[in-house]
């Protein structure tokens, strides 16, 4: 039976994957230190066999621990600092979590014979703002934040393993991901707030005209990408989206919510669309969930009983 190590796999994206993993059919190890993934997302998991290892990615016995446990043939790199707010207050921390935990990493896998692996990147804030949209894999990396950058740093270590040490390695650049177990308190995932808005009947906040455009991709197609990548030997970097665009106040009209506007913030991307062609070809993968149908299933994992309102009137 084959293995894997999935870091961050408590969290959101990582839960998920986890469970698609254990469906497989393989052994699972999730490294996670619990500061913001919930162990509750994987109480079905744990039941199937899954071995959690408390631990940070930065600390080398915890690596040593995950690594011996089960001897993962595959790496799914999933913990992060992803907080862009943090990131600008404290761009140290966010650069120690998010490249000296992928470095960490990385060389524990050259020294253990892990076989794959498999980093969860970013792609709207690589990019920055783009020249071309959909933005293609080839085109210029223009970090938009601290996060973006450790993000960077952290593809070129990969990079830099396969050609030293021949690891196979990729770097998935996920646009905005959304779905159920998002946390709708926090500064990632616009959908999971809006959502988690929509439950209590309250207005939101829109910086700006509301016109900034992201590429929404539901959870359930990410991990279908993580499965796929996991399996072929593709290198390199590969986008993860739907190459289509939505705007945030679109989001806030969909789900019928009143909006309150602010001003705009400095730094924020206005256009973000990724161009899928390369994961189509390379993977043999494509976005399924059409983004009202996931916005429904998002919907009503946080609340069963609530039905979208009309939609509301958006103050100018």
């Amino acid at each position: 039976m084959r293995s894997a190590l999935v870091t961050g796999g408590a969290g959101f994206i990582g839960s998920h994957l986890v469970n698609a993993l254990v469906e497989d059919g393989r052994r699972v190890t999730v490294l996670d230190d619990l500061s913001t993934g919930r162990w509750e997302n994987l109480f079905g998991a744990l039941n199937h066999g899954v071995r959690l290892t408390p631990g940070n990615v930065t600390d080398p016995h915890a690596v040593a621990r995950a690594l011996t446990a089960e001897r993962p043939d595959t790496i799914y790199h999933l913990a992060a600092q992803i907080d862009v707010r943090h990131a600008v207050a404290d761009p140290i921390h966010d650069a120690v979590v998010n490249l000296i935990g992928t470095l960490t990493l990385l060389q524990a896998a050259q020294r253990h014979g892990v076989r794959r692996f498999v980093l969860a990147s970013t792609g709207g804030a690589i990019y920055g703002e783009a020249d071309v949209l959909p933005t293609p894999e080839s085109a210029e990396v223009r970090p938009a934040s601290p996060y973006a950058a450790s993000k960077a740093a952290a593809e070129s270590y990969l990079d830099l393993y396969r050609t030293l040490f021949g690891l196979s390695t990729l770097s998935l650049r996920l646009s905005n991901v959304y779905g159920p177990r998002q946390n709708g308190a926090g500064e990632a995932g616009v959908v999971a707030m809006f959502c988690a808005a929509a439950r209590a009947g309250h207005p939101v906040t829109v910086f700006g005209d509301g016109g900034q455009t992201r590429d929404f991709l539901y959870v359930d197609d990410v991990v279908r990408a993580f499965m796929a990548a996991g399996e072929r030997p593709v290198t390199g970097c590969v986008n993860v989206a739907t190459g289509r665009e939505t705007t945030v106040l679109a989001v806030a009209q969909e789900l019928g919510l009143r909006v309150r506007h602010a001003p705009e913030r400095a730094g924020e991307v206005r256009r973000s669309c990724l161009d899928p062609s390369r994961a189509a070809a390379a993977l043999g993968w494509a976005a399924r969930v059409a983004f009202t149908d996931g916005l429904d299933r998002t919907l009503t994992s946080m609340a069963p009983a609530t039905r979208r309102a009309p939609v509301a009137s958006v103050a100018p």
